[in-house]
């Protein structure tokens, strides 16, 4: 199966960044990518953290899920909506949710972020409990690849990637592929970003897709970008650094296996928890 991950420079206006979504998606779509994954935020980074709740929408309806219907089904792609703000029970909070549409346009899957995001060295500081309400639930989904494989594919966003045991959830419920669309800062990114998405792959024998917003947005933040694929043995099919572009690449169910059956580690585990 062909996978895409699609890397952005999200601005604070959502016509722009659909815009921008859309264009990239098409390219997708020529280099043949099965699946496309967009970047946490993909739709809007905003001046301050609260710009979000102005686009909110109620699961269902609105011009954002609107667009990834209509773009899944106009070319054909199961698209996943990095993260779009989706109206909580309070007014001044929005889940930060990750949607799955298949190519008829219809959402298959939700998945809103569990781990929430909070950091301060003197310099950045962000706290998203101010702004969003927490997920609950791991959640996956089922994809029929066009060679025959059903590919069982685990939602996680950005912070989550720091916490193995939602990784090892999905391990155990014979997840083939995990996702991590992400707004990694450049500090942490510079730090972390390569070596735990690696780490999520080896210890859970799985292929990861990490789309990632890449550089400098309009309101001064400055992301890592380095999206990636990367496969069961821990070794990176694609990249790119920085800017927005499509990183694709083939992600083989048969080697999936193989690298399962050379070492079955999932198999040795002896704690359960």
């Amino acid at each position: 199966m062909k996978v895409a991950a699609i890397q952005m420079v999200s601005t604070g206006i959502l016509s722009e960044n659909l815009s921008q979504a859309g264009a990239l998606l098409e390219q997708a779509a020529r280099d043949g990518a099965e699946l496309a994954v967009l970047p946490e935020y993909f739709c809007l980074i905003g001046q301050h953290d609260a710009d979000k709740l102005a686009i909110q929408e109620p699961f269902g309806s609105g011009p954002i899920q609107q667009f990834l219907a209509d773009t899944a089904r106009t070319l054909g792609l199961w698209l996943v909506g990095g993260t779009l703000p989706l109206s909580a029970s309070r007014a001044d909070r929005v889940y930060n949710s990750s949607l799955v549409f298949n190519p008829k346009g219809d959402c298959v899957a939700r998945y809103d972020k569990i781990h929430l995001f909070r950091f301060d060295n003197g310099t950045e500081a962000y706290d998203e409990s101010r702004v969003l309400d927490r997920g609950e639930h791991p959640t996956r989904f089922s994809l029929p690849s066009k060679d025959g494989h059903l590919w069982q594919i685990g939602l996680s966003v950005c912070y989550d990637l720091r916490f193995a045991e939602l990784y090892r959830i999905y391990a155990r419920e014979g997840v083939d592929l995990i996702l991590v669309p992400s707004a990694f800062t450049h500090t942490t990114g510079q730090a972390h970003w390569e070596i735990l998405l690696r780490a999520r792959a080896i210890e859970n024998l799985t292929f990861v897709a990490a789309a990632a917003q890449g550089g400098m947005h309009p309101n001064g933040r400055r992301t890592w970008g380095q999206s990636l694929l990367i496969d069961p043995w821990g070794e990176v099919l694609a990249q790119r650094a920085q800017e927005p572009g499509v990183v694709c690449a083939e992600l083989s169910a048969a080697s999936l296996v193989q690298r399962r059956s050379q070492l079955p580690a999932l198999q040795h585990r002896v704690l359960s928890s």
